[in-house]
């Protein structure tokens, strides 16, 4: 757990990995929004349009997160979305499972790009 960054810039891979993850996040996201306004308007819940709302903009997030992995905040808007993904439970209780997912493939894609980069740093040294 020594290469997982919480926040700045990451190198090429870790860059990579982290956006393809949160890029993906945005559609299941979405959906779940969509989910979680179904539900509510068929339960003449007066909230319904907030949580379309609401979902909409963490969709939106993700998608700028994934294109500012380059960015210092980059990664810290990462985490956040995790967390809020997560929150997403207590509106659709499935977006737990949700979260866990993203969340592992979230740490992953930082953990294993960071490597992918130390050995591609170590192969390009050694082949000079």
């Amino acid at each position: 757990m020594k290469d997982l960054i919480y926040y700045g810039v990451g190198e090429k891979m870790t860059r990579r990995f982290a956006a393809i993850v949160v890029g993906s996040q945005s559609l299941v996201v979405f959906f779940g929004a969509l989910v979680a306004f179904a539900i509510a308007k068929a339960k003449d819940d007066s909230s319904h349009t907030a949580y379309l709302v609401v979902g909409c903009v963490l969709a939106l997030l993700c998608i700028v997160a994934a294109g500012a992995m380059r960015r210092p905040w980059g990664v810290t808007l990462g985490w956040a979305i995790q967390i809020a993904t997560l929150a997403a439970t207590f509106i659709v209780p499935m977006m737990f499972f949700v979260g866990l997912v993203f969340g592992a493939l979230w740490i992953t894609a930082l953990v294993q790009g960071a490597k992918m980069d130390r050995l591609t740093r170590e192969f390009s040294g050694a082949a000079q």
